[in-house]
């Protein structure tokens, strides 16, 4: 069984409360990216630290963290947020091969 998971983190700051929204996407399983943890103020600052600890990227969207705040945890994000959610990924998937390509060692 071939298991797959990405996940993409958003977090901003407005005034003193930060947000923060953790995404996760099972290919088989799921039809879509799925809301794994959502919260603000003291939440938001362990979702993000967990993120950081566990190598996971970050990348700050406050439009998108707005949107995906509503939801509910374990909840497929909606259609209208497809194509925003996959530029996120899309960036995750970029930094990730870039990182790849750092750490190989040269042949020669």
């Amino acid at each position: 069984m071939y298991y797959r998971r990405i996940r993409a983190k958003a977090g901003y700051e407005t005034g003193q409360r930060q947000n923060a929204v953790a995404l996760g996407y099972d290919a088989e399983k799921d039809s879509a990216p799925r809301v794994l943890a959502s919260g603000q103020g003291a939440v938001a600052e362990k979702i993000i630290a967990l993120a950081r600890q566990n190598g996971i990227l970050i990348k700050e969207d406050p439009l998108l963290v707005a949107a995906l705040a509503v939801l509910e945890v374990d909840t497929l994000i909606p259609p209208e947020l497809y194509s925003v959610v996959a530029e996120v990924l899309a960036y995750v998937y970029r930094v990730q091969q870039r990182q790849l390509h750092v750490s190989e060692p040269e042949t020669k």
